[in-house]
């Protein structure tokens, strides 16, 4: 491992940690997420994660805070990690091509087809309370049984 894999790793491991440990399961290769969506049932909240300074360092508190807040939340929760693990993060993408690769971002999965999505463009710039707000609504409404 080179200095810069090194130093990426050290970056990386808390950012991927945060999801985890809020639930999430990490898919990060191009056939665990293939493998998870041809039978994934149900909703799934699915988060585009990023080392991107502010808008990423806001996206994952407030996917968990919107979590706990919402009241109908997703059978399943995945993220994936743009710019680290690359193809699993493009054979994601490629599961809703009409959206622009965007990343942190969130979508919400529904029954085989992308229900919502959430760019970057919608979390930066953005206070933590308005993204978590907004995930919350979106859960509550798509995931409602």
């Amino acid at each position: 491992m080179n200095a810069y894999d090194e130093y990426m790793r050290g970056i990386v491991t808390p950012m991927r940690e945060e999801l985890v440990q809020n639930g999430f399961t990490e898919l990060t290769t191009a056939e665990n997420v293939e493998t998870t969506m041809k039978t994934l049932e149900g909703t799934a909240l699915v988060v585009i994660n990023s080392v991107c300074g502010c808008a990423a360092g806001l996206a994952r508190p407030a996917v968990s805070a919107a979590l706990q807040e919402a009241e109908h939340k997703p059978d399943h929760l995945f993220t994936v990690f743009a710019g680290q693990d690359k193809e699993a993060t493009a054979m994601m993408r490629d599961y809703f091509p009409e959206v622009p690769p965007s990343s942190p971002s969130i979508a919400v999965w529904k029954d085989g087809a992308l229900a919502y999505f959430i760019p970057r463009e919608q979390i930066e710039d953005f206070e933590m309370e308005q993204i978590k707000d907004h995930l919350a609504e979106v859960l509550d409404q798509v995931c409602k049984k």
